[in-house]
C-alpha cells in the first residue's frame, strides 16, 4: 500500500512523491478526451488526442496555412521576378518585393509552427522515448526506420537536383514565368527531403514520432505516384505506368515498414 492509499485500493487523490509510479511518458497526457462543444456544432475528439493535442493540433494547421501560401507564392514570384529585373525589365524587381513579402509571411508561419510543434511533442507520447527502446527488437526496428527514411532524403534531394538540371534542357532558365516555377518545384521535394532528415535522429534515439512522420511524408510521394499512374492508364501510357507504379510499390512498402517498425518501438509488439 502506497502512502496515503485508503484500504481496499481506491485512492481518490492521485499519487506524488518518490513513491508515485514512472513511466516514460507524463501520466497526465494519457486521459481520455471528452466531446467538446466548439460552437453549435458537436465535436469528437480522436481518442489519440487529449484536448491540449487537439488545441495545438488545431493551431498548427493554421499557421501551416501560413507557411503553405507564403512559399508556394513567395518563391516564384522572388525568384521570376529578379530573373525578369535582371535580364528584361526593371519591373520585375516589383514583383520579387512581393515575393520577398510573401516569403516573410511564410517564414513567420514556419516559426510559429516550428514552436507549436515543440509544444506538442512534449506531450505527445510518441515523441518520447519508447519504454521498449532498450529491446533488440525495438532498436533493431528504429535503425530500419532510419535507413526507410534515409532512403526518402536520397530520393527527394535526388529529384530536386534532378529538376534544377533538366529545367535546362526544358528552357526554364530563359525564362522567368519557367524560371520561377522550377525552383517551386525544386523546393518542394527539397522540404520533404529536410523533413525527413529531421527524423533520423529521432528514431535513433528510440522515438516512434520519427516513424510517424516519415509515413506522412511518404504518403504525399505515393499520392503523386497514383496521381501519374492514374494518368498513365488513362492515356495509355508505358512510361507513366512505370513510374507511376514504382513509386507507389515504394512508398507502400515504405509505409508498412514505418509502422510495423512503430508499433515495435512503442512494445506493441515482438
Amino acid at each position: 500500500m502506497y502512502p496515503g492509499q485508503q484500504p481496499g485500493g481506491h485512492n481518490p487523490y492521485p499519487q506524488q512523491g518518490p513513491y508515485a509510479p514512472q513511466g516514460p511518458y507524463p501520466p497526465q497526457y494519457q486521459q481520455p478526451v471528452p466531446p467538446q462543444q466548439v460552437g453549435d456544432a458537436r465535436m469528437v475528439a480522436d481518442p489519440g488526442l487529449t484536448m491540449d493535442q487537439r488545441a495545438l493540433v488545431i493551431k498548427i494547421q493554421s499557421s501551416s496555412k501560413m507557411l503553405a501560401v507564403g512559399f508556394v507564392l513567395g518563391i516564384p514570384l522572388t525568384s521570376g521576378g529578379l530573373h525578369h529585373g535582371i535580364t528584361e525589365q526593371p519591373s520585375g524587381f516589383l514583383a520579387a518585393l512581393v515575393g520577398l513579402a510573401l516569403l516573410a509571411v511564410g517564414v513567420t508561419g514556419f516559426l510559429k509552427s516550428a514552436a507549436l510543434r515543440r509544444q506538442l511533442r512534449q506531450i505527445t507520447p510518441d515523441a518520447w522515448r519508447s519504454p521498449a527502446a532498450h529491446l533488440p527488437s525495438a532498436r533493431k526496428a528504429a535503425t530500419l526506420a532510419a535507413y526507410v527514411n534515409g532512403l526518402l532524403v536520397v530520393l527527394s534531394l535526388g529529384a530536386a537536383g534532378w529538376l534544377l538540371v533538366k529545367g535546362a534542357g526544358w528552357g526554364a532558365y530563359g525564362n522567368s514565368a519557367g524560371f520561377g516555377a522550377l525552383l517551386l518545384g525544386a523546393a518542394l521535394p527539397a522540404a520533404l527531403g529536410l523533413a525527413a532528415a529531421s527524423t533520423v535522429p529521432q528514431l535513433l534515439r528510440g522515438i516512434p514520432a520519427g516513424a510517424k512522420v516519415g509515413r506522412a511524408l511518404y504518403s504525399v510521394i505515393m499520392a503523386v505516384g497514383a496521381l501519374i499512374l492514374g494518368n498513365g492508364i488513362k492515356d495509355a501510357e508505358p512510361m507513366a505506368l512505370a513510374v507511376g507504379g514504382t513509386v507507389t510499390v515504394i512508398c507502400l512498402g515504405a509505409m508498412t515498414l514505418l509502422g510495423r517498425a512503430a508499433k515495435r518501438m512503442r512494445g506493441e509488439t515482438r
